[in-house]
């Protein structure tokens, strides 16, 4: 895997839109804090255009992206937010220069379409705040602090109080996942991980407790949880129950899905949708170490 260049003091980064329509204060407030952090802030041309529930066409969405992708000087491109429609402009877009002139791609939820290309393609990806999240945030939140220390070269190693839930255990691997949901609609192309010798983490939200079940489930009848080395499971935000009610939560229904298997497990790490989105990097060779005090989780 190949990991993007760190950023420097003047680098320009570059704030497209691939999914949701844009709202203009957050993308306002994200230039504002960039350019304290000491970088030069661009726009895609088209971020602020919208087309139904998207940030403009199909055309003018994918042609930001390709421009931010192929651009020389540009060292970070930074996703304005999730909602829907990277999927959309995926296979519109060249990454043969890109292949030769990595930059950091950062955001999360609808953005793991983007995250899952990349890193098929060998590239690490950043899933991290987007302009649409950090908007409430200040500089000093723990997960602000940490992404504009890695965007900088200084990687974090994470170490977090166990949950009761979590399943101990040792391993190294690939660190591969994003939006469940996201994920689960890549299922039969050649976006989803490889089954051997990964580490996976998922979050999730708004999601019924049936569904997130039937999607556990779709993964371990293909095999894809038997052969993960480790398994890191996020927020699971908001999740809705049905009448009669589905009777286990979504943690339990995790759990249950996994414990035919004896990689460690996970629950409750601070990313996702929460207040709380501590940047991860995929594609990145991690150690997952889970104890029954605490976990750790290593970039390496």
């Amino acid at each position: 895997m190949i990991r993007p260049p760190y950023l420097q003091k003047g680098d320009k980064i570059i704030i497209v839109a691939p999914a949701g329509c844009v709202n203009k204060e957050s993308v306002e407030s994200a230039i504002e804090r960039f350019t304290n952090w000491g970088y030069e802030v661009v726009l895609g041309e088209n971020i602020y255009r919208d087309y139904n529930i998207f940030s403009g066409t199909d055309g003018e969405r994918a042609d930001d992206l390709q421009k931010a992708l192929d651009s020389e000087d540009i060292r970070a491109i930074i996703c304005a937010r999730g909602g829907y429609g990277s999927i959309r402009i995926l296979d519109r877009l060249d990454y043969s220069i890109f292949q030769g002139n990595p930059k950091w791609i950062v955001g999360f939820s609808d953005i793991s379409v983007i995250h899952a290309k990349l890193n098929v393609l060998g590239i690490e990806t950043l899933h991290a705040d987007m302009p649409k999240t950090m908007l409430d945030k200040s500089d000093d939140a723990s997960d602000i602090k940490t992404f504009r220390s890695l965007l900088e070269g200084d990687v974090p190693e994470y170490k977090f109080p166990s949950d009761k839930m979590n399943r101990q255990g040792s391993v190294e691997g690939e660190l591969v996942g994003g939006n469940l949901s996201v994920l689960y609609s890549l299922r039969g192309v050649d976006l989803e991980w490889s089954k051997m010798n990964k580490i996976l983490f998922i979050e999730d939200l708004n999601e019924n407790l049936y569904h997130l079940d039937r999607m556990m489930q779709n993964l371990k009848l293909d095999g894809k949880l038997e052969h993960l080395k480790g398994l890191i499971v996020g927020d699971m935000l908001n999740m809705r129950d049905s009448e009669p009610s589905f009777g286990k939560t979504a943690y339990e229904i995790i759990q249950d899905a996994v414990k035919d298997y004896d990689f460690p497990v996970v629950y409750n790490f601070p990313a996702g949708h929460s207040n709380m989105n501590m940047p991860i990097i995929l594609g990145a060779y991690v150690k997952l170490e889970v104890n029954s005090n605490e976990y750790s989780l290593d970039f390496l």
